[in-house]
């Protein structure tokens, strides 16, 4: 692939053999935070590539990773996060490890100071420097390289962009030594042909296992429906819709994406009472089986099972593939009497096919399963008619309600194209809402610093298609990267912003009351260490300090709904707004 010189230029340098790649694999962003360990390569996408991937500057790595893992949930598609030598990567762990565990495909970039010694620069090169630099993120990623010369560039490039984009889907790390970046290219490299195959074909599914699995399911009486990671592929969430209509049967979404619409008359999610008396239950995608399937007592760690001894398991997924020996995510093994390795976007299909021959050849399968759809949705309604009443309680309190100020949200985005990006206000918008699209939720929010990064993500990835992306922020989350905020309004990212704001980390301080309760010990200095109060932090005033519209604090739901379309005008005319809303504790 041959390029022709920007203006200025004398001649080609090797980091434009990386730009020649990002274009190629068509990385549309990059997110990165400065740093001169690739400042070879930060010119040639600048002067070289014509800031092709558009670079998004960053207040901190962990954004720039961020910005990336919400961009890949929500759109599909990977981008570049650039993180600056060793201390950039370190910076960034968490959020590597968050997409690791989230399986988001992001490629990561990374510099090191010159490998050779002589070319290094006194004291900063040298503590910015690493043997094996991908060693401090090799057990939260899915490959890591660093390629010894130019010519080793394009096949690595290329192995890491298959290897992020396979399923089970994850971050990938890159790391180009800055001398190798700052030569001369002395000749041509040649790219990866355009007629490679980037990524595998999925993983289907055995036959005869799916077949037994087939005859499984006709046998059970009341089978249930576990979904974790089948909506990260949009056919997936249709898949389900149709498998779960063809069996009758009810559908608990773990929500690490949105696996299934929220009003389907099957979708009894949040509903553990559902497996207490499952006679099969299904896990598609599924890691965390145990939590939805048991009862905890938090403050001794007890765990009782909820499904019946006599039940049958059955999982279908990427199962040990997904084994690690450092990170625990695998969690505790599920002893099923079958299971299937294969991706859920050809398993699905494959068995609603199955389904549907037995039912055709079976009328009374067809009519117990006819019953029980009518039972779940009858269920369902009656679930949804209670969250509704429960919803209504305490209404005019304040701080605000979680369930009105859900309410309140949901009264006025309701007849927009909304997205929610991960926090769903301790679940009141699963039980209010109506998630009816594939696109409209990329799954919960993760650990605390994790969701006003990801949220930009997964705003940008909208931003084209003209939606409302609303972010439900915790509070204590925007303390750890308030910068974030500028990002939002430097690279042009319209979206809103609601405060969940009981100024407090109250995840925590619950943790600490249980604690006091058992121990006896002072239940009102279990807030100490997890107060965000005295100074209250000025949230709308630090959102407009950096270009947002903002208002602010509201401490009653009936001044909400106003304040909202305001702020929704604002975003509608490109510019990112902020509500802050004083919440109750919970």
């Amino acid at each position: 692939m041959k390029r022709s010189k920007p203006p200025g230029a004398s001649r080609r340098w090797a980091s434009d053999v990386i730009v020649d790649l990002l274009h190629r694999y068509d990385l549309p962003y990059a997110a990165l935070n400065p740093g001169a360990s690739y400042r070879g390569l930060h010119d040639s996408l600048v002067n070289y590539g014509g800031n092709r991937p558009y670079m998004m500057l960053c207040q901190h790595e962990e954004t720039a990773v961020q910005i990336a893992h919400g961009y890949a949930k929500a759109g599909g598609k990977p981008m570049v996060a650039i993180l600056h030598n060793l201390v950039g990567l370190l910076h960034a762990n968490l959020a590597v490890y968050y997409a690791y565990i989230d399986r988001a495909p992001i490629f990561i970039i990374g510099a090191t100071g010159p490998m050779d010694e002589t070319k290094r620069r006194p004291r900063i090169d040298w503590t910015h420097t690493a043997q094996v630099q991908g060693q401090a993120v090799r057990d939260y990623t899915k490959w890591d390289y660093q390629p010894t010369t130019i010519d080793g560039v394009p096949e690595s490039f290329a192995r890491a962009y298959g290897v992020m984009m396979t399923e089970p889907q994850g971050p990938i790390y890159l790391c180009y030594d800055a001398w190798l970046q700052e030569q001369p290219l002395e000749h041509e490299v040649p790219l990866p042909p355009p007629t490679a195959m980037p990524v595998p074909t999925p993983l289907a599914g055995d036959p005869a296992a799916l077949a037994r699995a087939a005859d499984l399911l006709a046998e059970a009486k009341r089978p249930v429906i576990l979904a974790e990671f089948v909506g990260r592929d949009p056919k997936g969430f249709h898949a389900l819709v149709e498998f779960a209509e063809t069996l009758g049967a009810p559908v608990y979404d773990v929500n690490s994406r949105l696996n299934f619409p929220g009003c389907h008359p099957l979708n009894l999610s949040m509903v553990k009472e559902v497996f207490a008396d499952a006679d099969l239950i299904l896990c598609l995608d599924v890691r965390d089986w145990e939590r939805p399937t048991t009862k905890l007592v938090s403050t001794t760690r007890a765990v009782t099972s909820i499904v019946p001894p006599d039940c049958v398991w059955m999982d279908i997924g990427f199962g040990d593939l997904e084994l690690s020996s450092w990170a625990m995510d695998y969690q505790r093994l599920m002893h099923a009497q079958l299971r299937v390795l294969a991706d859920t976007t050809l398993a699905i299909p494959a068995l609603t096919g199955l389904m549907r021959k037995k039912i055709a050849a079976n009328p009374g399968l067809a009519k117990r399963i006819e019953e029980r759809s009518r039972k779940t949705a009858e269920r369902h309604r009656e679930t949804r008619a209670k969250w509704a009443k429960q919803a209504r309680e305490d209404w005019d309190a304040s701080p605000i309600p979680l369930p009105r100020l859900a309410s309140e949200v949901w009264d006025v985005i309701r007849h927009e194209d909304w997205v929610l990006t991960a926090g769903t206000l301790e679940d009141w918008t699963r039980k209010l809402w109506d998630f009816d699209r594939s696109y409209r939720h990329p799954g919960k929010s993760l650990g605390t610093a994790t969701q006003i990064g990801i949220s930009l993500g997964v705003a940008l990835a909208h931003r084209d298609a003209g939606r409302l992306v609303v972010d439900i922020q915790p509070d204590g989350d925007l303390m750890f990267d308030a910068g974030a905020l500028w990002v939002a309004v430097k690279h042009k990212i319209p979206m809103l912003v609601v405060m969940y704001n009981n100024r407090a980390y109250y995840n925590d301080w619950e943790h600490q009351l249980r604690i006091a309760r058992q121990r006896g010990t002072p239940i009102e200095r279990a807030h100490i260490g997890m107060d965000l109060d005295e100074p209250a932090v000025d949230f709308s005033g630090l959102a407009r300090s950096m270009g947002w519209h903002a208002e602010g604090p509201i401490a009653h739901g009936k001044d909400v709904g106003p304040a909202l379309k305001r702020a929704i005008a604002r975003v509608k005319a490109g510019q990112p707004a902020l509500i802050d809303t004083l919440t109750q504790k919970r």
